[in-house]
């Protein structure tokens, strides 16, 4: 099956996870925040299906996946459609469920990420709310930063003895999202994420080992991954700390 991946163009943003899940299982797949409007990609190519044109049910936001005749919304939502499709999810119903969990909770992560520089609200400029984001990144790196690294390491801990990985002996999408994410907050906040790892070599590892996967190697090195940059979830404002 061919899919068709929808996303903004010009940031990673919630569509890197999916992209990562897309590479690592080798799926034949378009992206359209990489195809240029005047050849029916960019923000265009999501309107249709924004607005209910083109599907019965239309997704809230981006990032969204065509599957045939399925649209599906959610990051989450499609990453628990393409693991067992891709081999990247347990094959019971309880350990997708489990994988599942361990989404959506990286899910949770990626608002209070998002939240050190829009504390306020995305509508508004980050400049707007300079004053409420220094106080909001001073206690996520306080507090919840080292809160969710503890649980996903301790996640990891438990699965002791089955690889680097968060669910059985094999690689699965949320090991790549975990991934992700850590590789975010070293952009976003490199000192304080340094620190955070450093504490917790169980997750640092399952972070190298992800991102050396042969496929998802490739594709990080290739033009299709697009650099972190100050308009997306992951930004690095000195002024916050980290």
């Amino acid at each position: 099956m061919r899919y068709e991946l929808y996303y903004w163009p010009g940031i990673q943003g919630r569509g890197e996870f999916v992209r990562l899940a897309l590479e690592e299982g080798g799926a034949d797949y378009v992206d359209f925040a990489l195809r240029p409007e005047d050849e029916g990609g960019g923000a265009a190519a999501m309107m249709p299906f924004l607005e209910g044109e083109a599907t019965q049910r239309p997704p809230f936001a981006p990032p969204f996946l065509r599957a045939a005749r399925q649209v599906i919304g959610q990051t989450a939502n499609i990453l628990l459609f393409l693991g067992p499709r891709l081999g990247l999810a347990p094959r019971e119903a309880a350990g997708r469920l489990w994988t599942h969990q361990l989404q959506l909770t990286i899910a949770d992560f990626v608002v209070e990420i998002h939240d050190t520089h829009h504390p306020l609200g995305g509508s508004l400029y980050y400049e707007d709310q300079k004053p409420e984001a220094k106080r909001r990144a001073r206690e996520f790196l306080a507090h919840r930063l080292p809160k969710f690294f503890g649980y996903f390491e301790k996640v990891i801990e438990r699965n002791a003895g089955r690889g680097p990985w968060m669910v059985g002996s094999r690689l699965t999408y949320v090991d790549l999202s975990t991934a992700q994410v850590i590789a975010g907050l070293q952009y976003a906040f490199p000192n304080a994420t340094r620190e955070a790892l450093r504490k917790r070599p169980r997750l640092e590892r399952l972070h190298e080992a992800a991102f050396s996967r042969p496929r998802v190697r490739r594709y990080l090195e290739s033009p299709r991954r697009l650099a972190f940059n100050n308009d997306d979830i992951f930004r690095r404002y000195p002024e916050l700390g980290g």
